[in-house]
């Protein structure tokens, strides 16, 4: 099982050269605009505009084509100590902030930037090796932190909401790649004994953390690297002892960025890691291995959930990297694969078609993701371009060079892989420049395989579907299968996420989803997005609550019910209960529930009712007790409320 492997993803800050012409001002320090610096917020994205880097959108810009995305907003990168001052044309850390006050213009703006240059920096790639050695943790603090810090501190900036992500690869290469672990390297040995990265990491939150409009995301790996048990809550801890190095504190992480420069899917709409095919499950597949995630969605939001329990803020977000995981284009599967064997059904409908979830360099394929975007769906705080697409991974072969970039053979395309990527081959494009340089053909390629498609639906479509209507559910002791009304959408709806209570559970194209692996007499509540190519989630559905079968006793007797509120106005809703019979027929049944609140039934059609304050129960009446095997009654009712109206838990009992 290879519970570790590692991903590496790669760059470096733009490097186009500017003309005279387009040098932006400076921006000029005031007593006043320092007084304006505000609290931070909880999502620094929602209601602001994101700085688009001039350097890397001429470049765009430039290719055939893509004026399509050329405004797209994208993250600077500190990636070497040059960086911050820049110069010879290229823009420093100041130039890029004076830019973004300047195309801010007063309104609420986010500037992203990558803190990149740790001593002994990404130990288990080449490719993205950096010019501090392993024990520079002097330099770093002195020559690359502090002079960031200043400047950000600047007051001149103290309007723009400055996100950072925190040194990306590093951290996570401790657990799974340090310790006598199957893919350990020397230089990973030497970072964890050292311990230059977590203090290295504790030192640059608690500088640009002491920064009242700085919002410090620190890298989470992707579920490709992290996924497994075995490597998830380790990385969780690692992280947290860096948080809490060097005179940081937990309050100077602000949440957490995943799929940094990597191309992980997104969404896997055609499987989920519950399905089974044939009794094999799919986390017996070749391609997921044993992973707990089949997607950067349903990891992010785990990992939040992980994080938070192990003692980081409750409002932590999370943002994932969406600049080049669309896989769109002519090998996109259109559904499911064959049920034939557990890996033709998961290689037949996965979206992401890299050989395997370890390769990191240039992969032949990709596209662009989703376009950065605020709060696109539940527990997610923005997707983000922090890869700028078209900057290089790393160089195809051994290419001289001033910038401490050794050659990684997994760029090279003929490679045939190593133990971090099951010995597959490399997957990568063929006559790459260095890590960060401008790579035209794979900046071609990620245009032709965008997914959502360019000129179709990204950035022009900001209508959300309508909400999935009709969830209805039936029930086994382990399982609840879903079916719901289409929603619709005014160019088309593209898949459905189902959540069992505020979980994501799996993602379909269809109108149906099966939740397994439950637990036999309990109640679980279920909703259901939308969502369009553009990545607009429409409201949820009306909740469902199901109740599972009993387990054992093998009479078939016995029956589930399911209750939704198919209307509610605020004061009062109507609701509907649906009483299904087990495998046996029944001849009588009886619902019985407790409110949470102060919901009072007022009427009831098909049943009798009985109510003593929140205890309610409904029996059946003489022409509707007799339900055949498998088949289904209903009641319904309206009610007063005030206050909250959660949904109870159910249950039923019949005779047969």
């Amino acid at each position: 099982m290879s519970a570790n492997l590692t991903r590496r993803l790669r760059t470096a800050a733009a490097a186009a050269a500017l003309s005279a012409a387009t040098v932006l001002p400076i921006a000029t320090a005031t007593p006043a605009a320092h007084a304006a610096t505000t609290a931070r917020v909880d999502n620094p994205f929602v209601g602001a505009g994101v700085y688009v880097n001039p350097e890397w959108s001429a470049h765009a810009a430039a290719e055939p084509g893509g004026s399509a995305v050329s405004t797209q907003p994208t993250a600077v990168w500190m990636d070497r100590i040059a960086a911050i001052a820049g110069g010879s044309g290229v823009m420093g850390l100041r130039d890029h902030l004076n830019a973004a006050v300047q195309q801010a213009a007063g309104k609420p703006y986010v500037f992203q930037v990558v803190i990149y240059d740790l001593p002994g920096r990404d130990c288990s790639a080449l490719a993205s090796n950096g010019e501090l050695g392993p024990t520079d943790l002097p330099r770093y603090k002195a020559e690359f932190i502090d002079p960031i810090a200043a400047i950000l501190a600047d007051p001149a900036y103290a309007n723009l909401r400055i996100v950072t992500t925190v040194e990306i690869d590093s951290l996570p290469n401790l657990v799974t790649n340090a310790g006598g672990t199957a893919t350990a390297t020397p230089a990973c040995d030497t970072m964890k004994a050292n311990g230059n990265y977590v203090n290295g990491v504790g030192y640059a939150l608690a500088k640009l953390g002491a920064i009242p409009n700085v919002y410090n995301y620190v890298d989470a790996g992707h579920h490709g690297w992290l996924g497994w048990d075995s490597n998830l809550q380790p990385a969780i801890d690692v992280i947290k002892q860096a948080a809490t190095a060097s005179g940081s504190t937990l309050a100077n992480v602000q949440g957490f960025i995943t799929n940094t420069a990597n191309y992980s899917a997104l969404h896997e709409p055609n499987f989920t890691v519950g399905d089974s095919v044939n009794g094999t499950s799919v986390r017996q597949s070749k391609w997921v291995d044993w992973n707990n995630y089949v997607d950067e969605a349903t990891y992010a939001k785990a990992f939040r959930t992980k994080a938070v329990a192990s003692g980081f803020s409750a409002n932590v977000g999370m943002l994932i990297d969406t600049s080049r995981n669309g896989w769109g284009g002519a090998n996109r599967p259109a559904g499911p694969g064959p049920k034939t064997s557990v890996d033709a059904y998961v290689d037949g409908g996965r979206i992401d078609r890299r050989f395997q979830t370890g390769n990191w360099c240039n992969q032949s394929g990709a596209g662009l993701g989703e376009r950065p975007k605020a709060a696109p769906e539940d527990g997610i705080a923005a997707y983000v371009w922090v890869k700028p697409p078209g900057e290089s991974d790393g160089a195809s072969s051994a290419i001289s060079n001033d910038e401490g970039k050794g050659f990684d053979r997994m760029c090279d395309p003929t490679y045939t892989g190593n133990p971090r990527n099951n010995n597959n081959m490399s997957g990568a494009l063929p006559n790459a420049p260095l890590a960060g340089h401008w790579f035209s053909a794979q900046f071609q390629e990620l245009m032709r395989n965008a997914y959502p498609a360019l000129g179709s639906s990204g950035g022009s479509d900001t209508t959300a579907p309508t909400a999935p209507t009709g969830l209805a559910a039936t029930t086994t002791a382990t399982s609840v299968a879903l079916t719901w009304s289409a929603a619709t959408d005014n160019v088309g709806v593209t898949g459905y996420d189902v959540y069992r209570g505020s979980t994501l559970v799996g993602s379909t194209a269809g109108t149906s989803y099966t939740d397994t692996g439950l637990t036999a007499s309990t109640a679980y509540s279920y909703t259901v997005k939308a969502r369009d190519a553009a990545g607009n989630v429409s409201p949820a559905s009306a909740a469902l609550v199901a109740t599972t079968t009993a387990s054992g006793g093998g009479t078939g007797s016995g029956c589930t019910a399911s209750y939704k509120v198919t209307n509610d106005w605020g004061a009062g809703f109507n609701a509907d209960v649906t009483v299904t019979a087990g495998s046996a027929a029944i001849k009588t049944w009886k619902v019985s529930w407790n409110y949470g609140g102060n919901q009072q039934i007022t009427n009831l059609w098909n049943g009798q009712l009985a109510q003593s304050g929140q205890a309610v129960s409904v029996t059946n009446l003489a022409y509707n007790g007799a339900v055949g095997a498998g088949a289904s009654t209903s009641f319904g009712f309206g009610a007063t409320y005030s206050g909250a109206n959660a949904l109870p838990t159910l249950t039923c009992t019949a005779t047969s």
